[in-house]
């Protein structure tokens, strides 16, 4: 990274606050006029890299704050009636790893990735495809290449980029919002109880485990269910548990 391109992405930055998708067109071309310098390592895994600083892993800490500030902005302007607490669990659920993945399918990462793949399967590099059957790498991709997306084209170009990418997550959340842990959790308070959750089981490597969740209430188990993530099983127990009392 030389100091004359580091200078013109904060020359960028500094003078595209006000920008729209105009600006830059939408989030698939900007990735595709991004720099290899910042498009490289938003591509690889740190296992196919002898530093870790090279991976995707900086930049998706980067891109997952803008993607946050981004969509919560939008919701902010756009949502005037909505109380702060409304507001976080629409932005939780509309940036969350399953939308991510989502658009970055949209995007074309998989295949990105799999291009990018360096191919010397040596026991020590993890190759793309598994890596895509895992639930954690897509998401984080798509947040790096929104973080390489910031760094070069500055905020205001990436955040309208952004927001239209995520825009029918947003409308979607909007429209049905479903956070089955909560609603169950004030199900079981109407009655003057709580509910726990159990892990029950885990499956699986590493980068493809399967969980497995159990809801206690009132010392017996109301609901199971499973998922790629402990988050995403609990959610499934918990529909069925709300579907429990319901009934």
């Amino acid at each position: 990274m030389t100091l004359s391109w580091l200078k013109r992405s904060r020359d960028r930055a500094a003078g595209a606050g006000s920008g729209d998708a105009s600006d830059g067109g939408d989030l698939s071309s900007l990735i595709e006029g991004l720099p290899d310098e910042l498009r490289g390592p938003a591509l690889t895994h740190s296992s196919w890299t002898a530093d870790r600083t090279d991976s995707y892993e900086r930049l998706a800490l980067l891109g997952d704050s803008v993607l946050g500030l981004a969509v919560a902005d939008e919701l902010y302007r756009s949502l005037p009636d909505k109380n702060a607490g409304a507001l976080t669990k629409i932005l939780n659920q509309a940036v969350s790893g399953t939308s991510c993945a989502e658009v970055g399918r949209e995007l074309g990462i998989p295949e990105m990735l799999l291009e990018a793949d360096p191919g010397q399967p040596d026991g020590k590099q993890t190759p793309a495809r598994l890596l895509l059957e895992g639930e954690r790498p897509l998401p984080e991709i798509t947040e790096a290449l929104i973080g390489a997306c910031y760094l070069h084209y500055g905020f205001g170009v990436t955040a309208s980029a952004v927001v239209a990418a995520f825009r029918p997550r947003i409308s979607e959340v909007r429209e049905n919002q479903t956070d089955f842990k909560s609603a169950l959790q004030e199900t079981a308070a109407r009655h003057g109880e709580t509910v726990s959750y159990e892990v029950v089981s885990a499956r699986g490597p590493a980068h493809q485990r399967t969980y497995e969740v159990a809801v206690i209430y009132r010392d017996s188990e109301i609901g199971r269910g499973e998922g790629r993530s402990k988050k995403a099983a609990g959610q499934a127990a918990a529909e069925v548990a709300l579907r429990t009392l319901d009934g």
